[in-house]
């Protein structure tokens, strides 16, 4: 659980400030669109990472449902 967590925060950090790495690479791409477009663009993916981040805290069997599956 500890493990998926932790992907789950990385991914979040990699589209918000200051680190935003994904968001400079689709700046270099799109070299017509600001960063604050690209930035707010972004904040809906924000906020289903965090709301799903969420719903993984509150049910984390969810999270073990299929080891527990493969265990049986």
């Amino acid at each position: 659980m500890f493990g998926i967590l932790v992907v789950r925060m990385v991914e979040i950090g990699l589209m918000t400030p200051p680190v935003g790495l994904n968001v400079y690479i689709l700046k270099g791409v799109a070299k017509d669109v600001s960063m604050g477009d690209i930035f707010r663009g972004c904040g809906w993916f924000v906020a289903v990472d965090i709301i799903n981040v969420a719903i993984l805290v509150a049910f984390p069997q969810n999270i073990l449902l299929v080891p527990h599956t493969m265990m049986k």
